[in-house]
């Protein structure tokens, strides 16, 4: 039973430095910098402020879906280059069906 605890731990700690591996290489250097120097700052305030209206939490919805299809471009062309046409059109397709259900999925989680 220890063995497969031990198993189970080493798996979870090989899978956090995956994560933290993948993101390195998805993240541009000069975004990784800018991160680097705001961590070090400590949280923004903005982030444990409210968005103010139903507009405000809209759009930062839309800035998220935009931010994740940067990311998801990224990771698809430094994988296998026969994969990359297909994970592009997926990624732009998970986007496109983001953003036209980005009011319901805005009043789903910040019901007023």
């Amino acid at each position: 039973m220890a063995h497969i605890r031990h198993l189970v731990i080493g798996m979870a700690m090989a899978c956090a430095a995956c994560a933290a591996q993948a993101q390195s290489k998805t993240t541009p250097p000069q975004n990784l910098q800018l991160q680097q120097s705001e961590i070090a700052k400590g949280d923004p305030a903005r982030w444990y402020q409210d968005d103010a209206s139903a507009a405000a939490q809209l759009r930062t919805l839309r800035k998220e879906i935009g931010a994740a299809l940067a990311e998801a471009n990224i990771a698809c062309k430094q994988g296998p280059a026969a994969e990359r046409r297909r994970c592009l059109q997926e990624a732009r397709a998970t986007y496109q069906q983001d953003m036209a259900n980005a009011a319901q999925i805005s009043a789903e989680h910040h019901p007023h």
